[in-house]
């Protein structure tokens, strides 16, 4: 039971960590993209940080679920490095969108984040139902993040 507990909290803050280094490196560029022209429906910026710390705590949970000692070990692989892959990608779009103000090139990325999230939803899925079924709401998120960067980019 113990080492259930260790594995969770490992699972939880892997997500967190990588949401909280991206959120250190970007900070300074919330302030520009508080000024940009923003699209309809863009929500208020005290939004993000609920919504994100929330979806890094579900993906967590969700590999937890998916990637634990009873899980067939090829899958486990391949879902590790696409959870993995997924992590990297949502990482670097901040940095991308934020950071170096590069919103074409964010709205491409966040298409290869969305199909890395998609994927891993599927793998997480065939290896335990519910891992797939918490990723979903990251995946409507991620969908929303690519209108909103979409219309950022227009209207900029």
């Amino acid at each position: 039971m113990k080492a259930s507990w260790k594995r969770l909290t490992a699972h939880l803050l892997l997500p967190l960590a990588v949401g909280g280094a991206a959120a250190l490196l970007t900070r300074n560029g919330i302030g520009a993209f508080q000024r940009l022209a923003l699209p309809p429906l863009a929500p208020p910026g005290w939004v993000f940080p609920v919504v994100w710390t929330a979806l890094y705590l579900l993906m967590g949970a969700a590999a937890f679920l998916a990637l634990g000692p009873q899980s067939p070990q090829g899958r486990v692989r391949r879902g590790w490095g696409l959870y993995g892959a997924q992590l990297a990608a949502n990482f670097l779009w901040p940095l991308l969108f934020f950071r170096w103000g590069l919103l074409w090139a964010a709205l491409a990325w966040l298409g290869v984040l969305w199909l890395l999230v998609l994927a891993t939803l599927g793998a997480f899925w065939r290896l335990d139902r519910r891992a797939g079924q918490l990723l979903l709401p990251y995946l409507a998120w991620v969908t929303f993040a690519g209108y909103l960067n979409l219309g950022v980019a227009l209207g900029n």
